[in-house]
């Protein structure tokens, strides 16, 4: 790989799995990723989705960060307006006293979440324009000076947390570049805006003391298998589940019944989130891998391996560890 290799880890809960099952899949996958070389994982916050577990983002954090040693650890991202910038210093302040130079905290504005959820979660709708605002009295509370006279994160104040701003849009591009901070584009689901966005970010980027010069973060699907027709297999499943979900979210679906959905103009929108997808044998997929890099401008890659079963998608992480060379075959 001619850059480094990350995971987005969803923890996600399969069907009729109990939710301790996915939060040791996530143990599992993180201690692989630590041996295998890959830089970072990240666990996104979503609520309400019964097939996702890692809504206490920063308490699962903190759950895979004790039972690994060394590898980054961090949200990929936080949705700041469902949070107080108080509270979200407090916690990455507190996971970075525990584990020193192994947090991240990458931010972002949606509500991870439906509107129903969004008032469950006492968000108020307009929460989302006070976001450029919100990152800098977070910032500030991690690396000084606060923003609001006499109050301080504690623990949180002088940690330095390093800060990510999320996007999938021209939105978080700008802001990024403003502030000088790292940008993460979500192409492994939001794939349109990719190349205008991060032309955008690297054209206007502006130095900060945190990062002197841009770097970009994308997001790519991976299904790695022993066999392009077992990958092509496991593919089937995860477009299958992904129109299911959004679909017919109330019932299970037959197999043929998933396909005609896929099939509607519908579908064909659900399934095109998948458009950056790297499937197939390990050196199908590494080589699909270089040439996103490429076509992305990315200094990382965060991949989300998306099988549906917790060992497939540790074999996945496997193989395509040893082929990008970050271990020994």
């Amino acid at each position: 790989m001619t850059v480094p290799l990350s995971i987005l880890d969803l923890a996600p809960i399969s069907e009729g799995q109990p939710v301790r099952e996915s939060f040791e899949a996530s143990v599992a996958l993180a201690q692989l990723a630590e041996e295998a070389g890959y830089r970072r994982v990240w666990y996104a916050e979503h609520h309400n989705m019964p097939s996702i577990a890692s809504s206490a983002t920063s308490v699962l954090i903190a759950h895979i960060a004790a039972h690994t040693e060394s590898i980054r650890l961090g949200a990929g991202g936080i949705m700041l307006p469902n949070h107080a910038p108080l509270t979200i210093a407090e916690q990455f302040g507190t996971l970075e006293t525990l584990h020193p130079g192994r947090i991240d905290l990458g931010l972002g504005r949606a509500p991870g979440s439906d509107q129903a959820t969004m008032r469950a979660l006492r968000r108020d709708p307009m929460s989302a324009e006070s976001f450029p605002q919100d990152v800098l009295e977070l910032q500030g509370y991690l690396a000084g000076p606060s923003r609001i006279p006499g109050v301080e994160a504690v623990p949180g104040k002088g940690t330095n947390v390093p800060l990510y701003i999320l996007g999938s849009s021209m939105f978080g591009a700008q802001l990024a570049a403003a502030l000088g901070l790292p940008y993460a584009f979500a192409s492994h689901f939001a794939p349109a805006a990719l190349t205008d966005a991060v032309a955008l970010y690297r054209r206007e980027f502006q130095p900060s003391e945190q990062q002197p010069e841009p770097y970009v973060i994308a997001g790519v699907n991976v299904v790695a298998a022993d066999s392009n027709e077992e990958a092509q297999e496991q593919f089937r499943a995860i477009r299958r589940h992904r129109v299911a979900r959004f679909l017919v979210p109330d019932r299970p679906l037959t197999d043929e019944e998933a396909d005609l959905l896929l099939d509607t103009p519908q579908g064909r929108q659900i399934a095109g989130m998948l458009q950056y997808t790297a499937m197939g044998t390990p050196e199908a997929v590494n080589e699909y891998l270089d040439a996103f890099a490429a076509h992305a401008g990315a200094d990382e890659l965060i991949v989300a391996h998306q099988a549906m079963e917790a060992t497939a998608r540790l074999r996945s992480a496997q193989l395509l560890a040893e082929v990008a060379g970050l271990v020994s075959a």
